[in-house]
């Protein structure tokens, strides 16, 4: 030792000793005698099969004292060549930048692992020195390899031994924070806070420099567009390549992949904001949402990435401050684009209307373009909106135009039926279509409309269904008139009477074909109930006199034959309506019965069936049976009244409300 060893303690010369006696090894004859790793000093001999088995051959040429390396044949009365324990240069050519941290360390405690008193240091310090330059040498090199990371030419396993270079050292800084010695100059050596700063500014230099020439998908698009895509792509490349390749090289609590896409959302969200906060024009606001809502998210809800990132904590591309005028220019933009569309396809309907063409026919049956034009539109408007801003509820309040758009439909349906020109009566059919389709539209599609802009909707469409069925079902009821009359009169009990009026009805309804099969089956069924409940109203008129039990009975087949009659005659035109006949064979079954309490409980039965039978219905229907006495006919109605105070009005089916009692 040419120092000094004064102040020394005895521990550090034991340190010092080991570390002299193995730095001059390499060239002592007695390595003969040894593997050359057993004199490996203490916390490095665990690298002795690392070393045997990368360094197999002297780097250093050959001289008096070295051994040599042979092909493997041992000439006669020579020794087997012995390996060479490899300097910290030898580790830093071949990279191996964990095995040379260890040898550094190694230095570092036994120059400062002992030593309480700086003075100390003074008689060291070429060594001290020496070792400061070792260092930088090596850290300059884990840097350098570090900057390969995201390249497809890094050398992996030179990447691991940089890591575990960086977590030696990162331990060695602990380790002197629980010392009281003095430490050496270059701790705490901080390589962590080096790893991070070097890998985040080789993701910033990634994301600058991107691709110059936009793929043959974006060639189309604005720069800024260009600009956005190709950083995002950059950086779905680059977190796969993280996750495929890098990862490998770090242990798992150092949760690199979390790491790396921390610094790519950083990066990405500081080149974001700066877009953000000059004017954009529609078509580029709305691809900067669509990369913040959901192109960037789904990058990192890819199943290869989902597992390693924890993409909640990332967060949103940009704060709330800078998405919301963005949210509201491209909200406006939709909507004006809606109510703009809207406009445009009622228009079209309306002049096609007023220049006297019919709408065209599918299959035989009229339709419109506005249920066919618009629903693709609003659906494609709103489940867009739902993936540029997000958040669903901001798209539903585009719906709130809805119901003034509908209204002027139905404006222009009153128009039509107003006016009733040749080709009212087809629009109107076609409407019907039209209806039903936005009726479906609402339902099945409930999640893209507030509650109230729903039932707002649905109940104009109810009311516009209802008033084109009016309207074509009106002069239906006109002809048929005279045929009404003759119900429930003395001539009703002869069969032709009713017989005239289903050969008139089915005429009738030839008229009314044109509509969609679905919206025709609707208003064959709503036919079926206003045939219906004309023939209970003029039934109860009361014109007819049963006064015995054989003009009872026959008043009983009538309706019965007649329900029958009815019954096919609609359910061949498509109605479903098929509860009606019921009503009439109840009524029917009253007429039969001659007992009292049989009469009370059939007019309970059909009663309860159908709670809006009030007392006038009850007290017209035993008028017919001219034999009951007015005290019979209090009693039933009683027993009536009692029996629907216990009745669910709410889930019972209305017919009787259909009927009116003078």
């Amino acid at each position: 030792m040419n120092c000094s060893t004064k102040g020394l303690t005895a521990p550090f010369l034991a340190c010092w000793s080991r570390f002299s006696a193995w730095t001059a090894m390499r060239t002592r004859s007695d390595l003969m005698e040894t593997d050359g790793f057993n004199s490996l000093p203490a916390g490095g001999r665990g690298l002795k099969k690392k070393f045997k088995k990368l360094f197999g051959v002297n780097r250093a040429q050959p001289g008096p004292n070295t051994i040599t390396a042979t092909d493997g044949n041992l000439s006669p009365g020579d020794k087997e060549p012995q390996n060479v324990i490899p300097t910290f240069e030898d580790l830093l050519e071949a990279n191996h930048l964990s095995e040379a941290s260890q040898l550094l360390i190694e230095r570092e405690e036994c120059l400062f692992g002992e030593i309480t008193e700086a003075e100390a240091l003074k008689h060291r310090e070429k060594e001290v020195d020496r070792l400061d330059a070792d260092r930088r040498a090596l850290k300059d090199l884990v840097v350098q390899i570090l900057k390969q990371s995201l390249s497809t030419e890094v050398n992996v396993v030179a990447l691991t031994y940089a890591v575990t270079a960086i977590c030696q050292e990162e331990e060695q800084d602990k380790q002197w924070k629980q010392r009281d010695g003095t430490p050496p100059p270059w701790r705490p050596s901080g390589w962590k806070k080096l790893h991070d700063s070097t890998l985040y500014s080789l993701v910033e230099e990634c994301m600058d420099n991107t691709s110059s020439s936009p793929p043959a998908d974006l060639v189309e698009k604005s720069s800024l567009q260009v600009d956005i895509c190709s950083m995002g792509r950059q950086l779905k490349q680059d977190l796969l390549w993280v996750v495929e390749v890098v990862k490998s090289s770090y242990p798992p609590e150092l949760h690199i992949c979390n790491s790396y896409a921390r610094w790519y959302h950083q990066t990405f969200s500081a080149r974001l904001k700066k877009i953000a906060e000059f004017g954009l024009d529609d078509k580029d606001c709305t691809s900067l949402l669509l990369w913040v809502n959901e192109y960037y998210p789904e990058i990192l809800r890819k199943p290869e990435l989902a597992s390693e990132i924890d993409h909640e904590a990332l967060g949103k591309l940009l704060p709330k401050k800078l998405l919301k005028p963005l949210e509201e220019q491209y909200l406006s933009k939709q909507q004006s684009e809606m109510v703009t569309c809207i406009d445009r396809v009622l228009e079209e309907a309306k002049q096609k209307w007023e220049d006297g063409e019919e709408p065209s026919r599918k299959d035989g049956c009229f339709v419109s373009p506005v249920a066919y034009d618009l629903i693709p539109l609003i659906n494609g408007i709103l489940t867009t909106t739902v993936k540029v801003v997000g958040d669903q509820s901001k798209a539903r309040d585009l719906t709130y135009q809805l119901k003034d758009s509908l209204q002027r439909f139905r404006i222009f349906q009153d128009n039509i039926m107003k006016q009733s020109k040749p080709n009212s009566k087809p629009f109107i059919k076609a409407i019907l279509s039209c209806i039903e389709h936005f009726r479906d539209f609402l339902v099945k599609k409930s999640d893209l409309f507030p509650e109230d802009v729903r039932e707002s909707c649905l109940s104009v469409l109810m009311d516009m269904k209802q008033s084109a069925h009016m309207y074509l079902l009106s002069p239906v009821h006109e002809v048929l008139k005279p045929q009404y009359r003759k119900l429930g009169t003395s001539d009703w009990l002869n069969k032709s009477v009713f017989e005239n009026l289903l050969v008139s009805i089915e005429q009738q309804i030839q008229d009314l074909q044109g509509a969609a099969e679905s919206c025709h089956k609707d208003l064959m069924g709503q036919l079926h109930q206003e045939v219906t409940a004309e023939y209970v109203k003029r039934l109860l008129r009361g014109e007819v006199k049963l006064k015995n039990k054989e003009r009872q009975e026959k008043a009983y087949m009538t309706v019965k034959n007649n329900a029958e009659s009815l019954h096919s005659l609609f359910v061949k035109m498509g109605s479903k309506e098929e509860w009606l006949k019921e009503i009439l064979n109840k009524i029917a079954e009253v007429l039969k019965l001659q007992d009292l309490p049989a009469i009370q409980m059939q007019v309970v039965l059909l009663g309860t069936d159908y709670p809006d039978l009030s007392e006038k219905h009850v007290s017209a229907l035993l008028k017919l049976k001219t034999n009951l006495t007015k005290a019979d006919r209090r009693i039933v109605k009683a027993i009536l009244s009692d029996a629907l105070k216990e009745t669910n009005v709410v889930s019972a089916r209305p017919f009787f409300s259909r009927v009116p009692i003078k």
